[in-house]
């Protein structure tokens, strides 16, 4: 009796290890997607969505859980170069594919190739057009004071910069603009594979490559004129960097300059994800295990860290920067009041502070399956399913955490942490909280953390998700019962 007692314990405790997302998490969590639209149908059946956005959410969802598993048993056993050519090739040809249908369904649903929701990537586009025309032009000065330096502030002048100039190689193609950020996503996933490997391992940093390949929010963004998908892949490529001048064996200027140059070029991108780029380095110069880092090379870098610090936190970055922090609280109650008081808002978003938010920070936000008003937040609708796999991704993040703190290896992996804690802990303290492109520069790095934890989950932790995946039912039906009740319609 003891000693299969004895065996019991052993195997309940065997880890998966496999090089991809086990079968029996995916098909309950595409259960559980299953039950929670239905469910919300059912109940809010009078604000139900439009059809395509229950389309979208099912293939995605679908897409993600089923492939992640399949891809990842028959790319298991390939070379480091097949597998990163098939990575490559097949982000590719995803991005692609939808950069091509979302052009089209845009095009047919509203008129033109932009999602009216978005006027942020009107706004660019326009900007850029008229740059591109003043160089061709021989205008390109003026064109360049009148369209960016007089309306756009610093931290949005590098996209403003990098989109004109695409449209000005590319006589104005929206379609060529979007391919390059095809190529740039499939590349971002590249990156996540070297990081993850560095970090935690080969079987870690392949998972992590594919589950960034399939993330339906890293996709959407590259059919969009937004500058989410190049910062997300300079956020990328900076830790990347970074990461690789704290490991690597060779240390010279073009090891220490890389991460240096591209945390610069991040304030004219988002002015916190600069200094959280810079806060992060620095801390993981200063406190990375000496097993990981020597004192020489710690010390030379601590040097040229200070000296970007000093030069890139001068002038209007750092008011910038100090601007951002001294406002962070009046900020997030004056955005939440507006939400609550603007015509068709929701009285409860004043509710929404960083208490409530921080403890959930690693998860949210939950998907909105259901449409208070006709056109109203359509973009939320077409993406609740890049919501939902993040949802159920925070599992194995906050397992991966905890074993992390649990076997003290965080010192190990202080990069990643420094700067994915570093930045959230900033958002859930500003006026977007819940808005989804603000957490988008460090999804990449919480694939990295769900790979880590989703390899080294055990049989018993079956049934911790499973009462996860109720608890996340059950928050998803009460926030699309908020997103109804607050605007009085229930």
């Amino acid at each position: 009796m003891h000693i299969l007692k004895f065996f019991k314990i052993v195997i309940d405790n065997i880890y998966f290890m496999f090089s991809y997302f086990p079968k029996i998490f995916g098909s309950r969590a595409i259960s559980m997607y299953i039950t929670a639209m239905v469910l919300i149908f059912m109940f809010f059946f009078k604000f139900s969505m439009k059809w395509q956005f229950y389309v979208f959410g099912l293939v995605a969802v679908f897409g993600f859980f089923t492939y992640s598993n399949q891809t990842g048993k028959k790319w298991s056993l390939f070379s480091e170069k097949l597998f990163t050519k098939k990575i490559f090739l097949t982000s590719l040809s995803i991005r692609l594919i939808w950069v091509i249908f979302s052009y089209w369904y845009y095009t047919r649903v509203y008129g033109d190739p932009f999602d009216p929701a978005l006027p942020d990537a009107m706004t660019y586009h326009a900007t850029a057009a008229a740059v591109a025309d003043g160089f061709w032009g021989n205008y390109l000065a003026e064109a360049w004071n009148d369209f960016v330096v007089m309306w756009y502030a610093p931290s949005d002048m590098g996209y403003q910069f990098y989109l004109s100039f695409v449209y000005t190689i590319g006589f104005k193609s929206i379609l060529f603009a979007r391919i390059i950020k095809a190529l740039l996503g499939a590349y971002m996933c590249i990156l996540i594979y070297k990081i993850g490997t560095r970090n935690f391992g080969e079987t870690v940093g392949r998972v992590a490559a594919i589950l960034c390949m399939l993330m339906p929010n890293l996709i959407y963004y590259t059919g969009v004129q937004l500058k989410e998908l190049e910062m997300v892949f300079l956020v990328v490529l900076f830790i990347e960097r970074a990461d690789y001048l704290i490991r690597g064996r060779h240390f010279t200027v073009f090891t220490v300059l890389p991460p240096l140059l591209i945390a610069g070029s991040l304030f004219f991108f988002r002015t916190v994800l600069g200094a959280t780029a810079l806060f992060a380095l620095f801390t993981s110069i200063l406190f990375t295990s000496k097993r990981v880092m020597s004192v020489n090379k710690r010390i030379i870098s601590m040097v040229w860290v200070i000296a970007a610090v000093v030069y890139f936190m001068g002038g209007q970055i750092s008011n910038e920067v100090q601007e951002v922090w001294a406002n962070k609280d009046e900020n997030q109650v004056k955005m939440n009041t507006w939400r609550a008081r603007e015509d068709g808002g929701n009285t409860y978003a004043k509710y929404a502070t960083g208490a409530v938010f921080a403890p959930m920070i690693f998860v949210v936000p939950f998907p909105t399956m259901v449409s208070p008003e006709k056109g109203l937040q359509e973009n939320q609708q077409l993406l609740h399913s890049g919501y939902y796999v993040k949802n159920i991704l925070g599992f194995f993040i906050i397992f991966s955490l905890f074993t992390l703190i649990k076997h003290r290896k965080i010192k190990f992996h202080l990069l990643l942490i420094t700067f994915i804690c570093g930045y959230l802990g900033v958002i859930a303290l500003s006026a977007f909280a819940q808005s989804e492109r603000f957490h988008l520069p460090v999804l990449p790095f919480l694939l990295i953390l769900a790979a880590f934890g989703i390899i080294n989950t055990s049989n018993k932790h079956k049934k911790i998700f499973n009462y996860y995946l109720i608890l996340m039912c059950i928050i998803i039906i009460g926030w699309n019962w908020l997103k109804l009740a607050g605007r009085g319609l229930l």
